[in-house]
Parts: C-alpha cells; structure tokens; sequence
C-alpha cells in the first residue's frame, strides 16, 4: 500500500515509517517546510502540506492515511484545535474525496468521552470531535486509544479493548505496530480501542 502518514517526524510516527517499509509498504510522509526530514528511514517519500492549510489533492494516489500527528503538549488551545481537530478532519475530508481504502487514526484514552475535569480536556474535546468526524466519514477507519505514552520500542506483547491497564503504559513502538496492523487487518475494521503494552 501507498501510505501517507501525518506526524511522520513525530516520535511515534518515525517508527511507523520503519515498520511500514519492514512490512513492504510505501511510507509517504506529509512534510511542512520547517519539518526535519532527516529523521525518516531511507526509502520513505515525502509529500508537502500543513495540516493548518491542506491542498485539496494532498492524499492522491494514496492507498491508506496514519493520522500520527499532534501539536504538542505545550502549544496553545488555539494550534491544539488547528492540528488535532480541524487539520484532522481536513484530511479525513481530502482522503474521502480521494478514495483512500483505509484511515488509521492515533488518537489518546478519555477522547471518547472527555472529562471536563481533566487538564487535557481542551485537547481530548479536539480529538473527539476528529474521532467522531472519522466514524461518520464513511471510510473504513481504525481508531487506537493507547494509555500513556513511552519512548520504548515495545516487544509487540499488546492489549486493546477491555483488558487494558487504563493505568497501564503504551510503548511508542507497539503503538506504532498497531496503526500499520489496522491497514490490512480486517479484524480491526471500522473499530476504536484502547490500546496498552502488558510488558511495560
């Protein structure tokens, strides 16, 4: 498959891009000009576009789209909405037109039901409203809610669904491995899970 991946550079999405190519996918990597490329295995693509301002024609000839991207835990209520919500649902619309196949988005426990009282709420109302906006897209969709989030490659020992540790920890790398799973894992089709690593 020709995948675009958004948050390519990204922690997680750099190791998407080597589990993509190991699986004998095309990695292309949506790139803005201030991204740093040299961060991306050799043999992955590159595409130009910001998720604030997407080209209409951005997921041409794309087979599948990993939503990996984020704005940061430090950015503004105003960039967290430009990025997880509305540049997400950008690119849910542009991939809709394009007839992709397949759209894997990495999305973060309590965004199915964000708690008011959480000091992420801003940023789990945003990727809701991009969870729920994908749901209704009418592209098959996979939705991976992992706990908190480490550095660490993982051993690919993972759990999704009810028997997560909400408490529990989410390695990047088998992270990772569950977004390039959903591509062709029919098991795994139009669903939204909560993810977890059982050895971290």
């Amino acid at each position: 498959m020709k995948v675009l991946i958004a948050g390519a550079t990204g922690l997680t999405g750099q190791r998407v891009v080597r589990q993509l190519l190991d699986a004998g996918h095309q990695p292309v990597a949506l790139v803005r000009d201030s991204s740093d490329t040299s961060v991306l295995a050799d043999g992955c693509e590159t595409r130009d576009g910001d998720l604030t301002d997407l080209a209409d024609d951005v997921c041409d000839g794309m087979d599948a789209v990993i939503f990996a991207a984020g704005s940061g835990g430090s950015t503004s209520a105003e960039m967290t909405d430009k990025v997880d919500r509305d540049g997400a649902i950008a690119l849910i619309d542009r991939a809709k037109a394009a007839d992709v196949k397949r759209f894997v988005m990495l999305s973060s426990r309590g965004a199915e039901n964000p708690d008011p009282d959480s000091k992420l709420y801003h940023y789990l109302q945003a990727k809701h409203a991009a969870d729920e906006h994908l749901k209704a897209s009418g592209l098959v969709y996979f939705i991976v809610r992992p706990v908190t989030l480490t550095k660490e490659e993982g051993s690919r020992d993972i759990r999704m669904g009810e028997d997560v540790d909400i408490e529990g920890k989410a390695a990047r790398g088998d992270v990772a491995a569950v977004l390039v799973r959903a591509l062709d894992d029919d098991a795994l089709k139009n669903k939204a899970y909560l993810m977890d690593s059982a050895d971290a």
